[in-house]
């Protein structure tokens, strides 16, 4: 299985995950021209996606769902709240009512020889999702806009082979930032993003000796910056001491306007 960001921030979000003979992508929160210059990139093409998972309806996640869906009639997965926002969102344009496939958390469906396990997460969206893939015994899970995490969460992302976690903030930087009040209290929120310190916290209690990549998402472009969010993980990971090698976890940070190197979960 393979994993891979194609663009990830708060300015747009479409993210690969996939086989030898399946191709899934998470959300189009970018231009299709964007989007299809990114799967070029992995020597992919639209005509080669079998699915597109939404993960929520705001734009960040389905700027391009529209164009894309249109024009390559793929198939559009999302729970049942977040089609209904997405159908009205006058900006993505009329999707074909059959395009749409109505998921539900913590139910599997089978997308060829890759099985997709949404579950629940806290965002201030109509019916928000998390999505969790296997293939074969390998696992990989895209978690972002993810205001806040409990038992729940944790024992859903157990034993991931590999994990793009949401490190959207910096708390000091938003604080002292020009974002307006309400805006900033909506991202601290319970129902807002993950801080870095946040996304360690949260990395800490899933940390295992077979994790092999980690990759850190949906950074905020005025709020954070690459080797913040790194640093502050690492840092996180060090303090909590699991007796887990934190120097040796292949981390990085996906970047908003970059395809990352791809992840092969082996």
């Amino acid at each position: 299985m393979r994993l891979c960001s194609i663009a990830s921030g708060s300015s747009g979000n479409c993210i690969y995950i996939g086989s030898d003979s399946t191709h899934i992508l998470v959300d189009v929160g970018i231009s299709g021209k964007r989007t299809e210059a990114g799967l070029k990139e992995l020597e992919l093409s639209m005509r080669d996606i079998d699915g597109i998972f939404i993960t929520h309806e705001h734009t960040d996640h389905i700027a391009g769902l529209g164009v894309l869906s249109r024009k390559y009639e793929v198939p559009i997965y999302a729970t049942r709240g977040t089609i209904e926002a997405i159908q009205k969102t006058s900006s993505v344009g009329k999707i074909p009512e059959d395009l749409f496939h109505t998921v539900f958390p913590d139910e599997k469906l089978m997308i060829k020889d890759i099985c997709c396990n949404p579950m629940r997460i806290s965002h201030d969206a109509a019916d928000p999702v998390a999505y969790r893939f296997a293939h074969g015994r390998k696992k990989a899970a895209i978690v972002t806009d993810l205001g806040n995490y409990n038992d729940y969460t944790v024992e859903s992302l157990k034993g991931m082979d590999a994990l793009l976690l949401e490190a959207n903030h910096d708390i000091n930087m938003l604080q002292v930032g020009p974002y307006p009040y309400y805006l900033k209290q909506r991202i601290l929120g319970d129902k807002g993003h993950l801080s870095n310190e946040r996304a360690g916290q949260l990395l800490t209690r899933l940390i295992h000796d077979d994790l092999q990549a980690v990759l850190l998402g949906h950074l905020s472009k005025e709020n954070n910056m690459p080797e913040l969010a790194y640093e502050a993980v690492r840092v996180e990971m060090t303090m909590a001491d699991e007796g887990i090698a934190v120097r040796d976890l292949p981390m990085q940070v996906a970047r908003r306007n970059e395809v990352t190197p791809v992840i092969h979960i082996a």
